[in-house]
């Protein structure tokens, strides 16, 4: 009965939480910068640009969909399955080691952001993913040399090499559009959020990232997740609950527990068995005055 209840109590706190934390996210979003584009467009006005529009639109059309499976190359040149990650919810940028200006930019940023998320969620409970789209160059090698390079360091952040030939369909599978310049590669920003079931949810855009755009789909993502046979159950959901009345608090840039949301359930409980108690005692006296 009691399991009943937390899974209960997990459910609606999810749905409560979920509601405002999206109110919240739409009202603040501003307007972020989609596409990345080489410095040398700009001074450059022949260079071959993207569609901003038609990338857009590409990267949204994949959301909900499934992701099919691939097989690349982490930084030690061993395979990885794409399908491994699946059971929590994943991360997902495209970069090009070449990149000097925005790539790096971005991964720093999302760097900083998930440092956040991982302080609220743990590093357990989701991954991160970032591909190299530029092949041959961005190699295994590239890779560590760029993630050493910018001080990733993170447990659960892996950098992957796809081969050359399965570029256009892995990169299409994400909605991830591209062209090649002659200063670069003029590309979208996205970051793409998977479940833990690997369907896209999500389009994050920009070159910045504050861990609220990250933390609260993951928030909702997380607490969703099927509960794996080997966590003890009760534990678990009562961790999920902590995560679900972790708030954003916009002047550390950081999430806290949300103390105020415990005394309100605990209002809400003491409610309802008083009300219980009410009926209970209602009842028998009916009974009494009847017999």
């Amino acid at each position: 009965m009691f399991l009943h209840f937390l899974r209960v109590l997990t459910v609606g706190s999810l749905i409560c939480c979920g509601f405002f934390a999206s109110w919240s996210h739409a009202s603040t979003d501003t307007a972020p910068k989609v596409t990345a584009r080489p410095l040398g467009s700009v001074v450059d006005t022949t260079l071959t640009v993207l569609d901003e529009k038609a990338a857009l639109e590409r990267s949204q059309n994949v959301i909900g969909q499934q992701l099919d499976d691939f097989v690349l190359l982490d930084r030690q040149g061993r395979q990885v399955s794409l399908s491994q990650f699946k059971g929590k919810p994943l991360l997902v940028s495209f970069i090009y080691t070449a990149c000097f200006q925005v790539c790096p930019t971005t991964t720093r940023n999302l760097q900083k952001a998930v440092e956040g998320t991982v302080v609220t969620l743990g590093p357990e409970r989701f991954n991160i993913i970032s591909i190299g789209f530029n092949q041959p160059f961005d190699s295994p090698d590239a890779m560590k040399s760029f993630s050493r390079q910018y001080g990733i360091h993170l447990p659960n952040w892996e950098f992957l090499s796809p081969p050359t030939a399965m570029v256009a369909k892995l990169t299409g599978n994400f909605g991830f559009s591209y062209v090649a310049t002659v200063a670069g590669f003029d590309h979208i920003n996205q970051v793409t959020i998977i479940d833990s079931d690997g369907k896209i949810v999500r389009q994050v855009y920009g070159e910045t990232f504050t861990a609220e755009a990250l933390v609260e789909p993951l928030k909702t993502l997380v607490a969703g997740a099927p509960i794996p046979p080997q966590v003890n159950t009760i534990e678990e959901l009562v961790e999920r609950f902590r995560i679900l009345c972790s708030v954003y608090d916009p002047v550390t840039g950081k999430y806290r527990t949300n103390y105020a949301v415990y005394f309100e359930i605990a209002g809400a409980l003491t409610f309802l068995a008083w009300l219980a108690w009410y009926f209970w005692q209602d009842r028998r006296h009916r009974k009494a005055k009847s017999g």
